[in-house]
């Protein structure tokens, strides 16, 4: 496609939104901070860990799974009987997690059903090598858990070998390029989920579609820029997902919030947050407090019918499932449908996918992509 004449994309570019209005931001800050305070009396219903049904016919894939949200959500799938697929940058590291995990286990029921697949999100080939070995199973896949994801704090902007922004890069574009190759599989394990480990941090996002790299010198990047805009983006790429596949392909598309959980990540969040982020430890969830809202997202009955609602009612966002296992509203921005229909179209561009891709696939053609073997 042609570029526009230049004055019309001067027009365009004079009218198109540059940021989050104050009162969008501060009334993001004011959804981060109520979930800071309030996050563990609004799940204090839920027992932890998760009770979990018996999971024995469920295949899931999950990225990111030897540390943090990922290491619980995969030990809990797996010991419920789920055949649990460990997506890693880092092999041996899954491997000796295995081990740990069947020592432990030993008596109290049939192995753990665990494999390790190699996977780095820093690098779309090797999320296209990755895709294609799975596919060529041609076994189902009934869960892919996006879980993997980075929040460089602190540190300066940095760019991938693919030259996309990291943060960008690993909490969106290699899963939005991941979950869009393994529709073949997904299909296949039909009824199915793609869920995508968001954040309560998007709520102060905003995607500039015309400057994902945060590159353009519009927006002073940060690295609470780059992550909240990735997680923003995702939400918007998930939602668009969600309403170009049809109901007969039986894939629902949710994107799940964790909480607040312990981690290092406060330094680069606003002083009064970080200062409450450290004096207060109690108000953060654990890891396996965390895992909570994706185990339900995974697992849950319920949540097929609220992907079958939103979309019945042709709501703009994709569901999303808060801390507490409970439906919730994504950010203000999230619902703009305009900029959620460019992320998408900017995405497949930048992850080299046709824009019939899903269509495509679903059909059972192959499809190019501009990464991977050649």
């Amino acid at each position: 496609m042609g570029s526009p004449p230049s004055s019309f994309s001067s027009s365009k570019a004079d009218k198109r939104k540059q940021g989050l209005g104050w009162v969008e931001w501060l009334r993001g800050w004011f959804y981060v901070i109520h979930e800071f305070l309030f996050q563990r009396i609004m799940a204090s219903h839920l027992q932890n860990p998760l009770p979990l049904p018996p999971l024995h016919d469920l295949t899931c894939i999950i990225t990111g799974s030897t540390s943090g949200i990922g290491l619980q959500t995969a030990r809990q799938l797996a010991e419920s009987g789920a055949h649990v697929v460990m997506a890693v940058r880092n092999p041996k590291a899954a491997h000796e997690l295995i081990k740990k995990w069947q020592d432990e286990w030993s008596g109290k029921g049939l192995p753990l059903h665990i494999e390790v697949m190699e996977l780095n999100l820093l690098s779309l080939d090797s999320v296209v090598r990755f895709a294609e070995a799975w596919n060529a199973r041609l076994g189902p896949l009934h869960v892919l858990i996006n879980n993997a994801g980075i929040f460089a704090i602190g540190e300066p902007q940095r760019f991938s070998n693919d030259k996309y922004e990291e943060h960008m890069q690993v909490n969106h574009l290699a899963p939005a390029l991941l979950s869009i190759l393994l529709l073949p599989s997904l299909k296949r394990g039909s009824p199915s989920r793609i869920i995508n480990v968001n954040s309560i941090m998007h709520y102060v996002g905003f995607v500039d579609t015309e400057d994902m790299n945060v590159v353009a010198g519009r927006r002073k990047y940060t690295s609470l820029v780059g992550y909240s805009s990735s997680k923003l983006a995702q939400i918007m790429f998930s939602s668009t997902l969600q309403k170009r596949l049809p109901a007969e392909a039986g894939i629902n598309v949710v994107c799940v919030s964790p909480g607040i959980v312990h981690t290092n990540v406060a330094r680069d969040l606003p002083k009064f947050i970080q200062v409450a982020y450290h004096l207060i430890p109690y108000f953060l969830f654990s890891a396996q407090e965390g895992s909570r809202s994706t185990l339900f997202a995974s697992t849950d009955a319920q949540v097929p019918e609220y992907c079958g609602m939103s979309k019945a009612s042709k709501w703009p966002v994709c569901t999303f499932i808060s801390h507490d296992c409970r439906p919730t509203n994504p950010s203000e921005e999230a619902h703009n449908i305009a900029t959620s229909n460019e992320v998408w179209g900017r995405t497949l561009d930048m992850i080299g996918l046709p824009s019939d891709v899903v269509e495509r696939l679903l059909e059972g053609e192959a499809v190019r992509c501009r990464y991977g073997p050649a």
